[in-house]
């Protein structure tokens, strides 16, 4: 895999948005570094192979264990191979890694991912695994080198860490306490990915409506909003995640006077239960939830709500989870992640009392499941007829060559699969469609395009895609697999952070 001197890189993603973003920037610092990005499907032949990893997710570590244990073959048989571990769980574990798995070089921290060049070439002098892991952020992840995977959409941390203490989440233990970037610092990069090109941006942080805490701002996340509607060649906007302690009205007014800010709404619920709310530490109750979906909905009578939902939580009752099922039909959901909780080592609810049992757990969760299927298909019938401008996106309709069809994000962020138009549509391009067709998960617009409009982010993915081409077979840096930053997919493990 050693290409012209180049060493190849590979790098494997578990988790969070926040992570997809972390490993943006590991990529950057490794080809700054002089590596080469290594072809797809090279499962693990890659010079470097690094495993950007999840504390939350279920069974993470024996996900971990397993893959290093399929690589330590290949180690054995290529002299100079080097395996990295970061992210939560090497926050976390630190050692144990290392004890476990003796043949992986290097393991570093959420705070220090600024170092893995360093440590790694440390490794090779000395011959011996480098364990680093920071306590506090040592720089903040935005200002290092970036490999990011779109051409047109991209994500821009606003902060870092979290604040809450809800009682099912690892996170703020291996992240940190929130820490805030400067507002100028964060529209600098925005104005700087504009101009390469970037049409969309994911304002991102772990509980991101905190945004100004650490600044002593508490208006300080509407502002940014408002600021991002000012950047000429911006078109959309989003952010998350939110916390409904933390969403005031000044930002719903930010969201809805504010052209690029994109009608759509991820608000993590988590319960419906005031009872089951208060054992996780989640600082708002049933009430205070609707409330906040009445007046988005007032404000932005389009927006797409969409949330997070754990079931089975130590302690629900029959009665708890109907709250739930409650606030969910209240609600109208676009789309909900339903999770079914699973205890985490290091929580303070993975030792309370009244676990559920799982085959109660399995059968709210089936019932939930399938109001929200309801309420999803019918949400998605009442776009039926309405003529929508999407970005046309990358990989997102697995079905799109077989069906001829292309595949874009509404502006609330429905996706949508489309005719293929006669012209040429690149991703990043915007299309004007009418809805012709609802499913639970996806529309359709089976009739002519209305409308293509070419654009900057287009030319950037174009421009990309050309040079990817032209580089030599084996150092390819591969096509841009993400178009527009998407919502977590459905699981059945716990939602990082407090999403």
């Amino acid at each position: 895999m050693d290409v012209q001197g180049s060493k190849s890189y590979e790098i494997r993603t578990y988790g969070c948005q926040m992570n997809v973003h972390d490993s943006e920037r590991l990529a950057g610092l490794l080809e700054d570094a002089g590596y080469v990005r290594a072809p797809e499907g090279s499962d693990g032949d890659a010079d470097v192979v690094v495993f950007n990893t999840c504390a939350v997710r279920e069974n993470a570590d024996n996900r971990l264990y397993g893959n290093l244990g399929r690589l330590a073959p290949k180690k054995a048989s290529r002299p100079g191979m080097q395996i990295a571990v970061g992210g939560c769980l090497a926050q976390k574990d630190r050692d144990t890694i290392v004890k476990k798995a003796p043949w992986v070089d290097v393991v570093f921290g959420t705070h220090n991912i600024g170092k893995l060049p360093v440590l790694l070439e440390r490794a090779r002098v000395q011959e011996e695994a480098q364990v680093e892991i920071a306590e506090s952020l040592e720089a903040f992840p935005s200002t290092l080198p970036t490999r990011r995977e779109s051409a047109y959409a991209a994500w821009v941390s606003i902060s870092v860490g979290c604040n809450n203490t809800c009682t099912f989440c690892i996170v703020p233990a291996l992240r940190g306490k929130e820490k805030d970037r400067r507002p100028g610092d964060i529209l600098a990069e925005i104005e700087a990915l504009v101009g390469e090109g970037v049409s969309e941006i994911t304002l991102l942080g772990q509980n991101v409506n905190a945004y100004g805490s650490d600044i002593g701002d508490r208006e300080a996340f509407s502002k940014l909003l408002r600021a991002c509607g000012t950047i000429e060649g911006l078109e959309r906007v989003r952010f998350t995640s939110p916390h409904p302690r933390d969403f005031t009205d000044d930002v719903i007014a930010a969201m809805a006077e504010t052209p690029n800010v994109m009608p759509q709404l991820h608000m993590p619920l988590q319960s419906g239960s005031d009872t089951v709310l208060k054992a996780m530490r989640r600082s708002y109750r049933q009430d205070r939830y609707l409330g906040i979906i009445e007046k988005v909905r007032a404000a932005i009578p389009h927006a797409a709500i969409t949330t997070d939902i754990i079931v089975g939580f130590p302690g629900e009752t029959e009665e708890d989870f109907e709250q739930t099922l409650h606030v969910v039909r209240e609600a109208r959901f676009a789309q909900a992640f339903t999770f079914q909780y699973s205890k985490r080592p290091g929580t303070p609810a993975a030792t309370m009392e009244n676990q559920i049992p799982k085959e109660v757990v399995q059968e709210r969760y089936e019932r939930l499941v399938a109001l929200q299927e309801e309420i999803s298909w019918e949400e998605n019938k009442k776009q039926v007829g309405r003529t929508l401008e999407l970005m046309v996106a990358e990989g997102e309709g697995r079905k799109d060559g077989a069906t001829h069809r292309l595949s874009g994000r509404a502006p609330d962020n429905r996706l949508v699969h489309f005719t293929k138009p006669d012209q040429e549509v690149r991703p990043g391009d915007v299309v004007t469609v009418e809805v012709t067709y609802a499913a639970p998960h996806h529309l359709l617009a089976e009739g002519p395009v209305l409308g293509v409009r070419r654009t900057r982010a287009g030319d950037a993915w174009e421009k990309r895609t050309a040079a990817a081409a032209a580089k030599p077979a084996g150092v390819m840096l591969g096509l841009p697999k993400i178009g527009v930053p998407a919502p977590l997919p459905a699981a059945t493990g716990s939602a990082c952070g407090c999403d």
